[in-house]
């Protein structure tokens, strides 16, 4: 079982890594590859803004802390494809990207090849605005910490150096939380002070002295004006609390040592006592400081508010603009419109969209527009692989996973300069460039390293381009790739789901289950429809898929149930052969749990009933149960948690498909015929239940009869799902 650890349990896990984060190049010095993080981003961002710029199309790829938050959000056949986009949803709004891989590619007409420009981001949720509410948390899936370990990523490099971020969405609304703070210059305290009361002794003393010490400053103040630069108190003992000072250009008083209770009377005294002097709260890079400041009249009073509200506002959104840091990256790309490339990529874009751009939107349509109007052209390289018959070729019988597709389509770039030997040399060369230094002659890179894979994803696209016949020797700088005609019919097309062949469009937010191929993999099942599913949870542990099926079969024969799947150990799917069947066994089982008798407990489906905390439901609730942002290891406690307390959720049905059914019912039973079997009338009163909100129960009749025929079925032929 898979175990998930806050952030700060991971921060402490990897304090004691024996990896350096000053060496950043030791574990890839044979592969040139620009590692970037906090220290050396600003530069690096520069330059990746020129590369990107010339760029034909830009390879990216993303390393993260997990994929999926606990066992039944895993990736099924069973799952339809809009609760497959509520999945990886879940994924990218609970784990952390810890590394990004962007490479942009541009080709070299000169030299006849592509030169790459790979750049390996360490990126980390690092709280950079005081005002950002608490600390990020993310969840950690040991098995995906260990898969980074075994590729000797470096843990201390990403946290204590990564660049950290804000989405479009935190940004605007930190710039709101900075324009409030400082509305109409005045801080949070002040308005506090407004209406604070003054009834404790010691407080009235307080505020006694402090109007007396400022009338005495003020009245200095007003007969030495014309004197010298520089204003001294008469009061020795508090010198260092009360010192003056000048502030935008006017004599001032520079608040030091007062608690903050002390300095909202000070507020308030000179609200109610000095027209003439404005109180003011400046924050600094690193501390805040209180004024108190002359002014000459009301209208100069405002002047200064307003100085000091747009200085301070100004301040802040330089603060802010900084703290977008890695996030740069994403306007960049953006705003360029280039063609972005990836493998297997959709997860990648959800996080992305989550991380840098905002809440992710609730459906998979919704999604897929709004990301097209971030990224018009993104191509997925494995659906390019698998979609294409001269690449399906290419590739015969091997694996689509990225080290594969890229060992076969490129092997002159995998051997490097070890490479002279090859009979087939690859169709497109590929240059390396990284700090203006060029190279063609290199050892393979570190996979798994976001850095290296995207390169690996952009030369696997270069040479699909060349193998689909685009001929890059009269490509022109100004030609724009994604919209080349052999490329049309594969832009924006997206694995939701590998296992059963989803792929969503991004241009039109449609999606199609196709099968690509004979690489693609081979669906265990039949077809699915999803109107024949059951979802069954709580029942005893102790119970098999084969067992389950064995029982519900009994009752509604032998070839009722088509597989047997599960979800985990807590729940299971039915698939019925028809969606009749689901009505039917959902409301037998409603009956025979409002039902305390002998006949309820030796009917063959109370095995499954044991315990007496079994629940169903049709597919809809699994939908409703994988929305849910709580993510408990067993789906039983999943649905606890989400809010479930009925035990069975009959599906809603035509009310005059339910009458006609209570009518054949009725001429079944005025026929006296012998040719119906035990089963068949059996089903016929089972159709006679009305599945509406009323839940009206099976009779204690028809209950005895459906347990009844269950004993006259033929032994029913089990295997093991």
């Amino acid at each position: 079982m898979k175990k998930q650890w806050p952030v700060r349990a991971l921060s402490r896990a990897l304090s004691t890594s024996t990896s350096s984060s000053t060496t950043m190049t030791t574990n890839t010095a044979s592969f040139p590859l620009k590692h970037v993080t906090k220290s050396n981003f600003e530069s690096a961002l520069s330059s990746l803004s020129d590369h990107v710029r010339a760029a034909d199309f830009v390879a990216i790829d993303l390393e993260m802390t997990g994929v999926t938050s606990a066992p039944w959000r895993d990736s099924f056949e069973f799952d339809r494809f809009d609760v497959r986009y509520l999945k990886v949803k879940d994924s990218a709004e609970k784990f952390a990207v810890v590394q990004f891989g962007v490479c942009p590619f541009r080709w070299d007409p000169l030299k006849l090849s592509f030169v790459a420009h790979p750049h390996n981001f360490f990126i980390y949720p690092r709280q950079e605005l005081p005002f950002d509410g608490p600390a990020n948390e993310f969840l950690c899936q040991t098995t995906s910490l260990d898969f980074l370990a075994k590729y000797q990523f470096d843990f201390n490099a990403c946290i204590h150096e990564g660049v950290s971020y804000l989405s479009r969405e935190q940004e605007v609304e930190a710039l709101k939380r900075a324009n409030l703070i400082y509305e109409d210059g005045l801080s949070d305290s002040l308005k506090e002070a407004r209406d604070m009361p003054v009834v404790n002794v010691v407080d009235v003393l307080f505020s006694e002295r402090m109007k007396n010490r400022l009338s005495e400053w003020r009245g200095g103040l007003l007969r030495e004006r014309n004197g010298g630069s520089e204003f001294q108190g008469s009061s020795n003992d508090s010198e260092q609390q009360f010192r003056t000072v000048f502030f935008k250009m006017r004599p001032a008083v520079s608040l030091n040592g007062f608690s903050s209770h002390q300095l909202r009377l000070i507020q308030l005294v000179v609200k109610k006592h000095f027209k003439d002097l404005a109180y003011l709260h400046v924050s600094g890079e690193n501390s805040s400081q209180q004024f108190i400041v002359y002014v000459d009249s009301e209208s100069d009073k405002k002047l200064l508010m307003r100085e000091v509200k747009d200085e301070q506002c100004k301040h802040e959104e330089l603060k802010i603009k900084a703290a977008v840091g890695f996030r740069h990256v994403i306007d960049l790309l953006s705003s360029e419109k280039k063609l972005i490339v990836g493998h297997n990529c959709f997860l990648d874009i959800a996080h992305i969209y989550s991380k840098f751009l905002g809440h992710l939107p609730s459906t998979g349509e919704e999604f897929a527009s709004s990301v097209n109007n971030y990224f018009p052209f993104v191509i997925d390289t494995k659906v390019l692989l698998n979609s294409n018959n001269v690449l399906q070729h290419l590739m015969k019988k091997s694996s689509t996973s990225l080290s594969s597709a890229f060992s076969v389509l490129c092997p002159q770039i995998v051997l490097g300069s070890k490479s002279s030997y090859l009979p087939l040399q690859s169709r497109v060369k590929v240059e390396v460039e990284v700090d203006d230094m060029r190279s063609s002659s290199w050892n393979s890179g570190v996979k798994h390293e976001a850095g290296f894979d995207a390169f690996m994803t952009g030369c696997i696209f270069a040479q699909a381009c060349s193998h689909l016949g685009i001929d890059f020797k009269l490509h022109s700088p100004s030609e724009n790739l994604a919209l080349n005609e052999k490329l049309e019919k594969h832009i924006n097309r997206l694995y939701l789901s590998w296992i059963n062949g989803d792929v969503i469009n991004l241009s039109t937010g449609n999606r199609t289950s196709e099968s690509f191929g004979s690489n693609n993999h081979k669906i265990r099942f039949s077809k699915i429809c999803f109107e024949h599913i059951v979802l069954i949870w709580g029942f005893q542990s102790k119970i098999k898929a084969r067992e389950i099926r064995e029982c519900i079969s009994k009752v509604l024969g032998p070839s009722s149930v088509t597989s047997v799947y599960h979800v985990d150990e807590s729940a299971v799917f039915v698939h019925f052969s028809k969606a009749g069947l689901v009505s039917k066994f959902l409301a037998l089982k409603e009956s025979l749990e409002r039902t305390n008798d002998p006949i309820s407990v030796l009917h063959p489906l109370a095995k499954l009933l044991e315990g007496g905390n079994t629940h169903a439901a049709s597919y809809e609730t699994y939908k409703e149960i994988c929305s849910s942002p709580i993510s408990k290891v067993l789906f039983a406690d999943q649905a606890e948690a989400f809010g479930i307390k009925w035990k069975t959720k009959l599906v809603e049905s035509n009310v005059e498909a339910n009458n006609q059914e209570s009518k054949i019912l009725h001429e079944g039973n005025s026929m006296n015929s012998e040719s119906d079997s035990a089963q068949e009338t059996n089903n016929r009163k089972i159709n006679k239940v009305t599945n509406d909100s009323s839940y009206d129960q099976l009779s204690r009749n028809e209950i005895v009869d459906s347990f009844y025929t269950s004993n006259n079925v033929e032994q029913i032929r089990t295997s093991n799902f």
